[in-house]
């Protein structure tokens, strides 16, 4: 089988689908944006085939380049696990005719208030909301449904870009922050108190083949605002023990069949409070922040080769063991600048070192970056354990203890 795949090399663990793609048998040809010449060794020995292009959402480049494989070789599918590619690749994929996730698919898993209303319409519970680009429509969906209210990028990822407005003066702000009236076009959501977590698949013909549901320890918005946060996110082993799962994993199929989703990875944020379960959002595209390596590690397994073994082969060969819950913990550095070094590290490692499983921490001198960068910006630590509550124990431990000092 030959499969081409938009973007092996940046972030580091495309690399992962790649290495997965080869050892499913596949003939894997790459379409990236760094040089040939700065792949590493171990990368190309995995690649049929390069081809560098400088922007990889140029659709027109991108056409020019998969018809010029398919001038050369039979091309049987076209990948691709960014959220900033998925949508560019689905009309490639469609006007190259090559099978895969669709252009209709892939715009309802980006633009939030279209996504929203396919859901309602199917029964699946979501927060009121919104898509405009008019002030006076906005404010009169506010005066509808009250304060507070989530305003963000109608194709927006993770927490950039995202206001939350508690009244007509902050959400004035938030709108022309947004360039609404400019051109600018937002998703306006009702807030919905209460806990965040989220919900990946793998799918195969739109069936659930492997699960996985992950918690926030704060909610993003909070964790991505406040430097004194250590913000975390785990995922639990006790997914098919816990009855309040089974909620979860319910809508979830129901997204997916609404959607139709037919094979490919699921991102899907949901929040469970006062109102209930309520679904948030969903990517047609694996998790960020390296959240399938906490899979694997908790599972005994790769999932990247079982993705791999998905997309060319339609089946799985393994199943989640459930052995381990794992998480990672951020930990900021107290002031903007540069790192100058850390305190509590040894005292963690005495504590806990056999259920670290890795960590990240940059060299005094390194730059900082900013809180809003997210979970792997700056230092951080993953984890693992048998038992979910410990596990969340030590991560707290580490958050209180370990401190990353900047100046």
């Amino acid at each position: 089988m030959n499969v081409i795949f938009v973007e092996p090399f940046f972030p580091r663990n495309q690399r992962e689908f790649v290495r997965g793609l080869k050892q499913a048998g596949a003939n894997v040809i790459a379409i990236g944006e760094t040089p040939k010449e700065g792949l590493d060794e171990e990368l190309k020995s995995w690649l049929f085939d390069y081809i560098h292009l400088p922007n990889v959402t140029d659709e027109r480049a991108l056409t020019e380049a998969v018809r010029f494989v398919q001038g050369k070789l039979w091309v049987d599918r076209l990948e691709a696990t960014i959220e900033a590619h998925v949508m560019t690749v689905a009309k490639v994929r469609e006007a190259c005719t090559i099978p895969g996730i669709s252009v209709e698919t892939s715009w309802l898993c980006r633009d939030k208030p279209s996504m929203k209303q396919v859901l309602r319409e199917a029964g699946v519970p979501c927060a009121q909301s919104i898509g405009s680009g008019d002030a006076q429509e906005i404010l009169a969906f506010a005066r509808e449904v009250g304060f507070p209210l989530i305003i963000k990028p109608r194709d927006g990822a993770g927490a950039s870009g995202t206001w939350r407005v508690t009244s007509e003066d902050e959400l004035e702000r938030a709108l022309r922050a947004s360039h609404v009236g400019q051109g600018g076009n937002v998703a306006v959501e009702e807030f919905i108190e209460g806990h965040e977590g989220f919900y990946d698949t793998l799918t195969i013909d739109g069936r659930v083949a492997c699960e996985f549901i992950t918690h926030y320890f704060p909610n993003v918005l909070e964790a991505m605002r406040h430097r004194w946060i250590s913000p975390q996110f785990v995922t639990t082993n006790r997914i098919d023990s816990v009855d309040e799962y089974d909620q979860v994993k319910r809508m979830g199929r129901q997204v997916i069949e609404a959607l139709k989703i037919g094979t490919a990875a699921t991102h899907m944020e949901w929040f469970f409070g006062p109102k209930g379960l309520k679904f948030s959002e969903i990517g047609c595209r694996p998790p960020g922040v390296r959240a399938w390596d906490l899979y694997n590690m908790a599972n005994d397994m790769d999932l990247y080769h079982q993705w791999a073994r998905a997309v060319t082969q339609g089946n799985t060969t393994q199943q989640p063991s459930r052995r381990f819950a794992a998480g990672i913990i951020a930990l900021r550095p107290d002031r903007d600048g540069r790192i100058a070094g850390y305190s509590g590290v040894g005292e963690i490692r005495e504590r806990f070192g056999e259920w670290i499983t890795d960590c990240h921490l940059p060299d005094p001198g390194t730059p900082t970056q900013g809180v809003e960068a997210g979970y792997m910006a700056n230092a951080w630590v993953r984890m693992k354990h048998e038992d979910f509550d410990h596990l969340r124990h030590m991560l707290d431990e580490v958050g209180r203890t370990m401190k990353v000092h900047a100046q």
